[in-house]
């Protein structure tokens, strides 16, 4: 039995498949999955529920199992109270660099061929996508 904070078997699976400069998406319930990520990246849907899995569980899940060298947010309005990013900033190391694109630069950076993993969460806040570069192991 895996003792691992992370048991879903194709989430490991294609967690272990990262390098670096491979890209993994935390998508939130409104994010379109299947037209805004590149047609050989895997999709774990983990939204059973809206609210069920939120996507700051899911990020510090997968912390547990790789090093982070950037992270990329989309850029929100500037009257709209982004609760989600400090959650995010608490949870990512503290060196990782956090850079926010317009919508559609965000969605360019998500189908890129580097994007190898897309996790749906149940995640119903706007603007809580979040794309995180893999880093080396130190």
């Amino acid at each position: 039995m895996i003792k691992s904070d992370i048991i879903h078997p194709q989430l490991l699976y294609t967690l272990a498949k990262c390098g670096h400069k491979t890209q993994v998406l935390i998508a939130d319930s409104n994010y379109a999955c299947a037209t805004n990520a590149p047609k050989d990246a895997t999709v774990v849907y983990l939204n059973l529920s809206p609210g069920l899995v939120s996507a700051p569980v899911i990020l510090e899940k997968v912390l547990s199992c790789i090093n982070v060298e950037k992270a990329v947010l989309m850029t929100s309005p500037p009257d709209f109270i982004n609760t989600i990013d400090a959650e995010y900033r608490q949870l990512l190391p503290e060196n990782c660099p956090i850079e926010c694109l317009p919508r559609e630069s965000f969605y360019a950076a998500c189908k890129s061929d580097q994007t190898l993993l897309v996790i749906a969460s149940g995640e119903q806040r706007r603007f809580a996508n979040l794309l995180l570069t893999v880093a080396p192991v130190l």
